[in-house]
């Protein structure tokens, strides 16, 4: 069974500090690629599907969550205030609010609907140190986090395809969904007390699952204090559930903000808000994937997708030319020279990275390369280094889990 906490830090993926607290890892270089590598893909994901990236700020007065009704509802997961001046900051807990605002900086237009609206940003919970727990649970998280603003006519579609988004990454990914679930409120004042808001937001949610044709799940006090959800459940080894990915449509939040659209009669109309995150925490979504894999992640994911082993001295140079040029080409490749040990211990030292290049005296005269998978298998040698390179950038390219695929 794997630990991703263990794996972490013995792969020198991210670690943590005293001095930097509880639920603050930092993330060491091969771990900063695995992160900025999810964080591309979910970007390009994301604009091929329409959406159009922002920035906003990690602080907020005060008064953005009073509107938003995060300080009423969520105030014990925020971190306290902080004194700027006579006003009061401070570190966001959603990026909700902020889209909200970027929304209604201009007027705008049916025309422009739906208009979604991504982002890769921080936020910030409360967490107590008793729940806290390497990456999966932490008090900076980073988000991949998306609204979309609709009509309600097109609410139902634009919620089936962000499910339908959440699919395909998770089959690029290598994951799998323990279960979808329907979050609905509990009893109690940590939710938006308007029944019709409820009612209607759960008979789209039900609509949008129902077309899925997923199974799914209704569980009471899941919810967001403002809206019912549908949350994608992924495992771990040991069987427990957390959230990852997840839909949710708002009709609270546009209502509080104010937010209008002029229609095609001339006159100003709510929007619908679709909350949706396809990959959830950058951090949680790591944690995933490190246990999923045992860390050996999907070659356009790896740390390193090709390791250039010289069997001596003598093929050394051919080697490192081997390496310079799959890194031209965008590959991440390293050599594992002979003074790091016998061609075995070398073999094993990179036993998880998606492809090994083994250079002896024979395939250095030939001018070819021996290619080793990760999983054992050893394809026929390729006529050049060049088509070895084209054949596995052409397998990063594509994404997915397959190692190697034969021309047809």
């Amino acid at each position: 069974m794997h630990d991703h906490r263990r794996l972490g830090r013995e792969l020198e993926l991210f670690d943590t500090d005293p001095l930097m607290g509880a639920g603050l890892p930092y993330w060491l270089p091969d771990g900063a690629i695995v992160r900025h590598t999810l964080e591309e893909y979910i970007r390009d994901a994301e604009r091929r599907a329409g959406y159009r990236h922002v920035y906003s700020p990690v602080l907020g007065k005060r008064e953005l969550y009073e509107i938003s009704g995060h300080w009423d509802h969520y105030g014990d997961d925020m971190f306290p205030p902080m004194e700027l001046g006579a006003e009061q900051v401070l570190l966001r807990p959603s990026l909700c609010p902020h889209h909200a605002l970027i929304y209604r900086s201009r007027a705008r237009s049916y025309r422009e609907l739906p208009y979604r609206m991504a982002e890769l940003g921080g936020m910030y919970r409360s967490e107590l140190s008793g729940v806290l727990g390497g990456l999966t649970r932490v008090r900076a998280i980073t988000l991949n986090d998306a609204h979309i603003f609709c009509t309600l006519e097109q609410a139902v579609a634009e919620a089936r395809a962000a499910l339908e988004l959440i699919g395909r990454a998770y089959a690029d990914l290598g994951v799998e969904a323990s279960r979808y679930r329907l979050s609905l409120p509990g009893e109690g004042g940590k939710y938006v007390a308007d029944p019709e808001l409820w009612r209607r937001a759960t008979a789209l949610l039900r609509e949008v699952l129902d077309g899925s044709g997923v199974p799914y799940e209704a569980a009471e006090g899941e919810a967001a204090f403002y809206g019912p959800k549908i949350d994608v459940q992924i495992a771990d080894p040991a069987g427990r559930e957390t959230t990852l990915s997840t839909v949710q449509i708002d009709f609270h939040q546009p209502e509080r903000f104010d937010l209008h659209y002029i229609g095609p009669d001339g006159g100003r109309h709510r929007p619908v808000m679709v909350h949706r995150s396809v990959i959830g925490s950058v951090e949680r979504a790591v944690a995933h994937l490190l246990e999923t894999h045992g860390g050996a992640f999907p070659p356009w994911l790896a740390p390193v997708q090709l390791a250039v082993l010289p069997v001596g001295d003598e093929q050394a140079g051919q080697a490192h030319a081997l390496a310079r040029r799959a890194r031209e080409l965008g590959l991440r490749a390293e050599v594992a020279d002979p003074a790091q040990g016998t061609l075995a211990a070398r073999v094993r030292a990179t036993r998880l990275v998606p492809y090994q290049a083994v250079i002896g005296g024979r395939e250095a005269a030939a001018g070819r390369v021996a290619v080793r998978l990760r999983d054992g298998r050893r394809p026929d040698p390729l006529p050049s280094a060049a088509e070895l390179l084209d054949r596995i950038g052409a397998r990063v390219a594509a994404r997915g889990t397959s190692l190697w695929e034969e021309p047809a």
